[in-house]
């Protein structure tokens, strides 16, 4: 008899689960569960090129209908997994159906965070994490004047500089000293903030939103010190959530998100998780602490290690992270993790907007962040997951060529 394999999430995990999972050879039935009607599309356009309108709704979606029915996946959309027993290894749904599972994949994702604060509810205010939040912010948008952002995180600043291109006044407010504080360096957080600055993004650092009041047909942003700042629209970028109920509810062990393996398995053999709700413990680790990864890369190729595990290969995930954003002409694009670097080198010129800047802890190369340079960031990408050797001096050196540290 023909195993199942339920996956709740249509995820860019959830959907890249489920062709590794035939890719490995997996013969029963695939069961994707997904919460919105809408075909599992691409999220990082939507802060992008979706709300500046350079690039429309059809091209959004991750695989076309012909995929599911050739791979013979059954996607559910609008259907939301309430409860999971997994001593009869079932799945309840909400209209109360149960779905039998021999293996099950969470790929749930997480859920933005909301603004806590009087006003927040107002019609003004936007997030940016589904097709729907875009839509409805991208029509919000043809109207607008102003808008005040309220975070300085990548989400913050993509949608900024795509306000800022349609010609509204912008202003982000963040609670920290500067920009990409969590993940980028001073440096490049320094830069970033120039290039904003430079397209007439204005800021307001160090300060908290403590309430959003109505103004006229408008609302004002009032911030801890008593400023207001008034404006036509909000969109709020302060983190996400990682969906992990149902993985609580019914016993997986959760802290900060799903926990699991270097295979990608939770606390119950049956099942894995992958994506942003899964928390783990990453090679690249300096303190041996669990995290989650938010990221396209993280989502596929965890993705992908979870499959191995479901179909009795598992292999370690030991994929190199790697994240890009693109605000106004520059493409941002960062391989490895950062924390801890004590010192950087600069390649390129930062005046031509090309450029990138090698992270060393000690002696070893451990990020890279690239800006127009995608051929240095592929590089880069290969570099840190050979453990290649490079030296600071050596980096800075345009006349030293970099692929030959790898032969």
């Amino acid at each position: 008899m023909n195993r199942s394999l339920v996956i709740v999430g249509a995820s860019y995990a959830g959907v890249q689960l489920a062709a590794a999972a035939r890719e490995s050879g997996f013969d029963g039935r695939i069961v994707l569960i997904g919460d919105e009607p809408d075909a599992p599309y691409q999220r990082p356009p939507l802060s992008k090129g979706f709300l500046t309108g350079s690039l429309n709704e059809a091209r959004l979606p991750l695989r076309s209908q012909a995929f599911f029915d050739e791979e013979k996946i059954e996607w559910m959309p609008s259907m939301r997994a309430t409860h999971i027993d997994r001593a009869r290894r079932e799945v309840e749904l909400q209209n109360g159906a149960r779905i039998a599972y021999d293996h099950l994949a969470l790929t749930t994702g997480a859920r933005v965070r909301k603004l806590d604060c009087p006003g927040a509810t107002l019609d003004a205010v936007h997030y940016l994490r589904d097709l729907r939040d875009a839509r409805r912010l991208a029509q919000s948008a043809c109207a607008a004047r102003r808008a005040v952002v309220i975070g300085g995180g990548y989400i913050g600043l993509e949608a900024a500089a795509s306000l800022r291109q349609k010609g509204i006044d912008v202003t982000v407010v963040e609670t920290e000293p500067r920009l990409l504080a969590r993940v980028a360096s001073p440096w490049m957080s320094a830069y970033m903030q120039r290039a904003h600055a430079e397209n007439g993004v204005a800021f307001a650092f160090g300060r908290k939103v403590v309430a959003l009041r109505p103004l006229l047909d408008a609302v004002t942003v009032v911030l801890d010190d008593d400023t207001h700042l008034p404006c036509d629209l909000v969109v709020v970028g302060i983190g996400v959530i990682p969906n992990t109920e149902l993985a609580a509810e019914c016993g997986l062990a959760v802290a900060g998100g799903i926990v699991v393996d270097e295979h990608a398995r939770t606390s119950d053999p049956a099942i894995v998780a992958a994506g942003d709700c899964a928390a783990f413990v990453p090679h690249w680790s300096v303190d041996a602490r669990a995290c989650r990864v938010e990221s396209v890369q993280n989502a596929n190729d965890m993705a992908k290690i979870a499959a191995l595990a479901i179909a009795g290969r598992p292999q370690p995930y030991r994929a190199v992270p790697w994240f890009w954003s693109d605000q106004f002409d520059l493409k941002l694009q960062m391989a490895g993790v950062n924390t801890g670097f004590t010192h950087h080198a600069l390649r390129g010129s930062v005046e031509e907007k090309k450029f990138s800047v090698f992270y060393f802890r000690d002696d070893a190369l451990i990020a890279v962040d690239s800006i127009n340079r995608p051929q240095e960031h592929m590089l880069a990408r290969k570099l840190l997951a050979n453990g290649a050797r490079v030296a600071p001096h050596e980096a800075e050196d345009a006349a030293f060529d970099l692929k030959g540290v790898m032969q």
